[in-house]
């Protein structure tokens, strides 16, 4: 049985992307997701708590990943972060938003090695 991943969701204010996410890959239990936003207004910030917990950062857009390396460069280095490309034109729990989520997040999480 695998140890849980740490999966980490970034947008900018942590509203409808990274909160969407956080819920669709929150059940099965070989995933442990969180949430939050670059932006000072997000509803949840990234800190260097979540950073730290963090063992894959899937960041929305290129945006999110630059604002993260200017927070967190050292940390970064032993993460994976993966930058979605994931525009901010979705509602939360978007149906079309959650297959292009399932589309592209997938890939990474089921080339996890195994411990």
């Amino acid at each position: 049985m695998l140890n849980p991943v740490n999966v980490l969701f970034v947008c900018s204010r942590n509203r409808l992307r990274s909160p969407t996410a956080e819920v669709v890959f929150s059940d099965p239990p070989e995933i442990e997701t969180a949430s939050a936003g670059t932006s000072q207004d997000a509803e949840t910030v990234v800190s260097t708590d979540l950073v730290e917990w963090a063992e894959i950062i899937f960041a929305m857009e290129t945006i999110h990943k630059r604002r993260l390396n200017e927070r967190f460069s050292s940390l970064l280095r032993t993460r994976k972060v993966v930058v979605l490309g994931i525009p901010d034109n979705y509602e939360y729990m978007d149906e079309e938003l959650i297959a292009v989520l399932h589309q592209k997040v997938m890939p990474h999480l089921k080339s996890r090695p195994k411990t």
